[in-house]
């Protein structure tokens, strides 16, 4: 599932993680993998990456095995990241000369042997090689929405390239997911905000909005997600309550017979009962 909002600030990487942690904690195996040179998803799951570390830059541009570079995350069992460090800033110029460069993190996933349920892959706030690398892996697209006036803005060159990119390079890929994010609902905008997003997307918004929350903010500086930080906060338990929301539409498209593996299939079968 690749996670992508060429906007800033709208809480991809608070979404990867927080979402990740909850899937995790009720037994399924999850695969962060932190494609953003910043390097906060890394931060935020508390794993290393300065500059010596090997991440995933590694992977892309020298084709490292991915199971070289994946860490487990301390807090939470069944829970991996593939870290990003400052090198991975350059690796949109070096994979330009590089041959399949569009396909390079599709076939590292592939080559990764470990049994997983989920893949969450957290995108730079850009549409370079880098984001387009994890539209080609992925099968499925999430996209947090901040419940801002400016949230729709951009949103169409994003669905653009995810029709470009399953037309020419992965006929799998779709937008499956919308998830509104910073909601305030104090505020008369963000009801707007929110119903013109479940007006336009319809029934690939979740019903549940993630909170602002001062303790979602908090949680990063200790290395830690929301999750394990503040458990019984409002940000964890929507984050808990999106997660069963996500893990039951798996397992009704898995029924369905559309796409998928078993793995998958039983991973979410467990996350979904296991948060019931």
């Amino acid at each position: 599932m690749v996670v992508a909002n060429q906007k800033g600030g709208v809480g991809k990487t608070t979404t990867t993680v927080n979402l990740a942690a909850s899937l995790a904690l009720h037994g399924s195996r999850v695969l962060v993998i932190d494609l953003d040179p910043q390097g906060n998803a890394s931060t935020a799951l508390g794993i290393d990456h300065h500059a010596e570390v090997p991440s995933i830059y590694d992977v892309l541009v020298e084709s490292k095995p991915l199971s070289e570079v994946v860490q487990p995350v301390p807090d939470v069992e069944g829970l991996f990241c593939a870290p990003a460090t400052i090198d991975l800033a350059g690796a949109e110029i070096e994979l330009v000369s590089l041959v399949a460069r569009e396909s390079r993190l599709q076939r590292a996933i592939q080559a990764y042997e470990q049994p997983l349920d989920y893949v969450l892959i957290d995108c730079p706030p850009s549409l370079g090689l880098l984001t387009v690398n994890a539209l080609v892996a992925g099968n499925e697209v999430l996209i947090p929405i901040q419940c801002e006036y400016y949230a729709l803005e951009g949103l169409g060159q994003l669905l653009r390239n995810v029709d470009l990119v399953r037309g020419h390079l992965n006929p799998t890929l779709h937008v499956s997911t919308i998830l509104l994010t910073m909601y305030d609902g104090r505020t008369r905008l963000a009801s707007q905000v929110a119903e013109e997003v479940r007006n336009h997307f319809g029934d690939e918004v979740l019903r549940t909005s993630i909170p602002r929350s001062v303790r979602i903010s908090e949680a990063p500086s200790y290395g830690q997600t929301v999750l394990t930080y503040d458990p019984g906060s409002s940000g964890a338990l929507s984050y808990l309550e999106a997660a069963r929301e996500m893990a039951l539409r798996g397992v009704s498209v898995q029924l369905d017979g559309r796409h998928g593996h078993v793995g998958a299939q039983n991973g979410r079968q467990n996350m979904a009962e296991g948060i019931q």
